[in-house]
């Protein structure tokens, strides 16, 4: 069943088009987002260096169900107890072309309630 060929393109174009914008670099660097159909996945990523700084995930962190606004909320608290430990503060949001709703805005909300500044 997956997405169609349309939605698909569309979101890789919104996705292009939100990278042209977005960079991460050391001192803010960029927090990605990519939602499946099972599970959500997020990462804090320094691109000048190339390197990934922290991440989680519903995989990771082995929900019974990845795909639900609860398990948004669990990788984004997790996320920003792991970049307080790393040092992080403030972060850019790369939402990868998904609408900023229902798991992403609930990653986002946790992640701001948890300390990170975007």
């Amino acid at each position: 069943m997956g997405t169609s060929k349309l939605t698909s393109s569309r979101r890789q174009r919104r996705r292009k088009s939100i990278r042209k914008r977005l960079f991460g670099t050391a001192q803010r660097p960029r927090l990605a987002v990519y939602r499946s159909l099972k599970h959500i996945y997020a990462q804090i990523i320094d691109d000048l260096a190339g390197r990934t700084l922290v991440s989680a995930s519903s995989a990771q962190a082995k929900l019974s169900n990845g795909s639900n606004m609860a398990a948004g909320s669990k990788v984004g608290t997790t996320l920003a107890q792991k970049a307080k430990a790393a040092g992080i503060e403030r972060v850019a949001l790369d939402r990868s072309g998904f609408k900023y709703h229902g798991r992403i805005k609930a990653l986002a909300d946790a992640a701001r309630k948890g300390g990170l500044q975007f």
